[in-house]
């Protein structure tokens, strides 16, 4: 592992305050050689809401960090050589879900425009899409689909686990424990104040962080005393029309028909979650399958018998189909 560093300028001036001098941990393979001529794939890991590329570089028990999977899986012949990066796209609300927003900062920009160039500008990489992956968990899932979605000049191949999508039961169905939450303290900048002084915080408030995240990300209001609201009343939960379409537009399964043509440019469209998701999202992951299919996009879709913690190891299904995927033409 190696670790570039880089001062964002993507990242400056954003409402939170986020650093914008952020390091980039990057694996290379075994045997890569910095003065041979042989150029290598690329694949981008989004961390899930609450993580960072770093989290995945930690020793694990009875499991593996995703550096010593990359080298188990090489070593056995599973899959090639690939450079790996993982990318630090977190904020003070937890998570960027990888694209721009007024209230949390351009994480999409940050991404595509700086961290992409980055790593081909230090590297021995085959530069181009057809020969760089992005895949991640949950909202590095929805990261990655929808980084495909958005950006098939930079993308050539995806795997979404678990990812974030079908809103309607995977962030709704939740709200009234965020409300609940939020009205203990009588509002969201009187419960964020809270929040950050606290040493230790219970699980509900942080899910009820991950509802004002996702509102930051996908309905930033500049002009807002926050930059951002829930799509719902917070007195009575109903629900506000106009505020909760703002975030369906984000949603991948209503995205897949406007932006088919991106994804039948992918060399793999991988969408995989378990049957007993604690957050709904195996409904969201068989209306993908759905859609993707609707529109002739050749994919790999697969459900498996587990929840949504401790899947790591499935990757052990992804990482061989993405790079077979981007090694394409490289001999």
């Amino acid at each position: 592992m190696v670790e570039l560093e880089l001062d964002s300028r993507c990242l400056q001036g954003n409402f939170l305050g986020d650093p914008t001098r952020r390091t980039l941990p990057v694996y290379l393979p075994p045997g890569y050689d910095e003065s041979g001529s042989r150029r290598y794939p690329v694949g981008f890991y989004l961390a899930g809401f609450l993580g960072t590329g770093h989290s995945q570089l930690n020793w694990k028990p009875w499991a593996e960090g995703l550096p010593a999977r990359l080298d188990r899986l090489i070593g056995e012949g599973k899959m090639g050589p690939m450079v790996v990066a993982f990318p630090d796209c977190f904020t003070a609300l937890g998570g960027s879900q990888y694209i721009n927003s007024a209230a949390c900062g351009n994480y999409d920009d940050y991404l595509n425009k700086e961290l992409v160039p980055l790593v081909d500008s230090h590297f021995r990489t085959a530069a181009g899409p057809e020969h760089r992956a992005v895949f991640g968990k949950s909202s590095g899932g929805f990261g990655a689909i929808v980084q495909g979605m958005l950006h098939p000049e930079t993308w050539g191949a995806l795997a979404c686990h678990s990812g974030d999508s079908y809103f309607e039961f995977c962030f709704l169905t939740d709200l009234p424990k965020t409300l609940n939450e939020i009205g203990k303290h009588g509002g969201v900048s009187q419960f964020l104040s809270a929040f950050f002084k606290k040493k230790k915080r219970s699980g509900a408030e942080t899910h009820a962080i991950m509802h004002l995240a996702m509102a930051a990300c996908f309905d930033p209001q500049p002009d807002h005393p926050d930059r951002f609201e829930l799509p719902v009343d917070l007195e009575t939960g109903r629900l506000r029309p106009s505020r909760w379409e703002r975030w369906l537009a984000w949603d991948p399964v209503r995205m897949i028909s406007e932006h088919r043509d991106a994804l039948k440019d992918m060399a793999l469209v991988f969408v995989d979650c378990g049957s007993r998701d604690q957050y709904h999202l195996q409904y969201g992951a068989r209306q993908m399958r759905d859609e993707l299919m609707k529109y002739g996009i050749e994919h790999v879709y697969d459900e498996f018998p587990d929840n949504h913690s401790s899947i790591d190891y499935r990757m052990d299904v992804s990482l061989p189909l993405l790079s077979r995927a981007v090694s394409v033409g490289l001999g």
